[in-house]
């Protein structure tokens, strides 16, 4: 185990580290618990780049640490050859506390190892960022982020040269070069203006919004829509506002209202407990705002606005769409108007993270459309896509957590498209008298209830870690056979790629472009099937549980006892 304590008073000497800096490490003599949570281990550097707490430590966001990875990027580049180091780096960043230092210390450490940077002038949506990097034609893209974390996080996501987030392939070096750095005077650094001078730094403005913008707009799939759709949106203090207004009102959108409160970038995100817009009560001043309205759908972004959630008007009430439910809408939506258009091609698919439910599934089958499963998170369903290129026709991608795209210029899930694609889509069901719940009724009525029960449980710090990886242990060797009336018909263990029946016994493998994941599957006699699987990002274990039956109330009561199952379960571990 790491010498946490030798660790911290390492900083505390360091002639790297600023006076401010080690006044808060100084803060916390005397309380180990807190010097131990913040120097035992480093901030993994993962698939997902960095995330954590802003604070002084190994295991914290700060100056040295995001200067640290960026120079472990920067060999990276380097040692591809000099044409990478060229092509350069784009960096964006959101409104988050200390977002712009760290996109400025990134741009210095990148600019001093002779990489080419281009850096937004403001804040930026990350779906932009993963455009700039196809549209300026760079190596790589940085976008400092901690999406719909509390506001004490922030983070950094690492782009590659397709637009999508880097995959396990480029991290795992990254990660290599940055802990050959022992030292913070290892690391390059450039005065931020002089890099500018010498045109190392470049600032990037309007032209890729606009180019953007263009891409976007050219999604639109048919104008037989009420436009006067009365449509209340928020984005949540975050960076998605002045974009979803520009693309709403250039698609001809006349009734669209944004939340005033909410409308201006603030990283302390002053009006919601917790930014995310999978969260009911981020809703509720947009609500106030849509009943005052009479509003038809309620749409909000999340802090970096790549990811939607959707509430629809039904009986005078709202009612939350989940990403199950807006996903299948979506697919039901964008494959039917492209075959309208003859613009639905042979060799379509669809990609969906392996925790997503089945119904999209089913809907694109029935367009000829073929659907490919991947691990959560979009660097991997944009990573397939990547793959895929060439020999299939990308139509739609999308996960569970409110996260879609479509289109092939962003390699990463999209709030501002999809802002746009949504609201055309319950424009055009209500020219036909129709709202989303009723197209999703109908849906239902045609492939069955699909259900779904999704949760986590947080467990934070190391006494967390610890209790998780028990539960994962628990469900590896006490897994029930048997649930309710249904019968256990195998499971997946994707940590191992392999494939178990009821007895665990082997029948076969993971697919070979689902790499190895801490994640566990189990499938039920009658469709349903449940997932537990640590967050990557955050500090809890989620668990998704799908069931299906003809009937509602069916589906319902499967979906109660298999969670009172898993949890009974969890309480043992």
């Amino acid at each position: 185990m790491r010498d946490y304590m030798a660790e911290y008073r390492k900083w505390l000497e360091s002639p790297y580290v600023d006076e401010k800096t080690k006044e808060e490490l100084r803060a916390l003599e005397g309380n180990e618990e807190e010097i131990k949570e913040r120097f035992l281990f480093d901030l993994e550097f993962g698939t997902a780049g960095l995330r954590g707490k802003i604070g002084a430590g190994t295991n914290r966001m700060n100056i040295y640490t995001v200067s640290q990875a960026t120079q472990g990027l920067a060999d990276y580049i380097n040692n591809r050859g000099e044409d990478y180091a060229k092509r350069g780096v784009v960096i964006a960043y959101d409104v988050r506390r200390m977002s712009k230092e760290f996109a400025r210390i990134t741009a210095q450490v990148l600019a001093a190892n002779g990489i080419q940077v281009y850096l937004f002038d403001d804040i930026r949506p990350t779906p932009v960022l993963s455009f700039a990097v196809r549209y300026l034609g760079t190596a790589s893209g940085i976008v400092i982020t901690a999406s719909h974390n509390p506001p004490e996080y922030n983070g950094y996501k690492v782009y590659w040269e397709k637009g999508s987030q880097i995959t396990d392939d480029i991290a795992k070096p990254i990660e290599e070069n940055i802990r050959k750095i022992t030292d913070f005077g290892m690391i390059k650094k450039m005065d931020f203006d002089e890099a500018l001078a010498k045109g190392l730094i470049r600032i990037v403005g309007s032209e890729v919004d606009n180019a953007y913008f263009e891409k976007v707009l050219s999604l639109a799939l048919c104008d037989d829509i009420d436009k006067n759709i009365s449509i209340i949106y928020t984005p949540l203090h975050g960076t998605g506002g002045r974009f979803v207004r520009h693309v709403l009102e250039k698609r001809g959108f006349t009734n669209y209202f944004i939340v005033p409160e909410q409308e201006q970038p603030d990283g302390e995100f002053p009006t919601v407990e917790y930014p995310n817009p999978e969260d009911l009560k981020a809703f509720n001043l947009a609500l106030e705002y849509a009943k005052k309205r009479d509003a038809d759908i309620v749409l909000a972004t999340d802090p970096d606005a790549d990811r939607n959630a959707v509430m629809v008007k039904c009986n005078g009430e709202y009612v939350a769409l989940n990403g199950n439910q807006t996903g299948a809408l979506l697919i039901e939506y964008l494959l039917s108007q492209r075959k309208r258009k003859g613009i639905l091609p042979k060799n379509g698919i669809i990609i969906k993270s392996i925790v997503t439910g089945d119904l999209g599934k089913l809907i694109a089958k029935t367009y000829g459309v073929e659907t490919f499963e991947t691990l959560t998170g979009f660097k991997n369903i944009c990573g397939l896509e990547n793959e895929l290129e060439g020999k299939y026709s990308f139509q739609f991608g999308y996960e569970e957590s409110i996260g879609y795209v479509t289109g092939d210029f962003v390699r990463d899930k999209d709030g501002v498209m999809m802002s746009m694609i949504i609201s055309e889509m319950a424009a055009y069901y209500k020219k036909q008298g129709k709202t989303l719940l009723d197209v999703l009724e109908s849906l239902y009525k045609t492939y069955g209830y699909y259900l779904e029960d999704n949760f986590s449980l947080i467990y934070e710090g190391l006494k967390g870690m610890e209790k998780i990886k028990r539960i994962m242990e628990v469900f590896r060797k006490k897994y029930p056979k048997e649930i309710g009336t249904l019968d256990l018909v195998k499971y997946i263990d994707y940590l191992e790629r392999k494939i178990y029946d009821a007895h665990g016994k082997e029948i076969g493998e993971v697919e070979k472009h689902i790499p190895s994941s801490n994640v566990l599957r189990f499938f039920l006699s009658d469709g349903s099937w449940y997932a537990i699987r640590p967050s990557g990002t955050e500090p809890k274990l989620k668990v998704y549980i799908y069931t299906v039956d003809k009937v509602k109330e069916e589906a319902k009561k499967k979906l109660s006892v298999i969670k009172d199952t898993i949890l009974k379960l969890i309480a043992e571990a």
